[in-house]
């Protein structure tokens, strides 16, 4: 069914199911570094995840943002 013809209320429930797992994925990515940062020597390797962890969590708030911007004007 395309989204033109589904009831809104749907729409809200996808993008709220899509909201609960990019949270997910940012607390995930948030523990994951926190973890990396209790050692008190960080490797090479350990400095690049890091750096990956740190982008990875970046685009999944951005992607949070979006979604909801999506949201407040599909209720507008």
């Amino acid at each position: 069914m395309s989204s033109l013809q589904r009831n809104p209320g749907d729409q809200y429930q996808d993008a709220d199911a899509e909201y609960q797992k990019l949270a997910e994925q940012h607390t995930q990515y948030e523990a994951e570094l926190h973890r990396l940062t209790l050692s008190p020597y960080l490797s090479a390797e350990d400095l690049l995840e890091e750096v990956r962890l740190k982008k990875l969590k970046l685009r999944v708030k951005d992607e949070m943002q979006q979604l909801l911007k999506r949201q407040r004007h599909a209720c507008a």
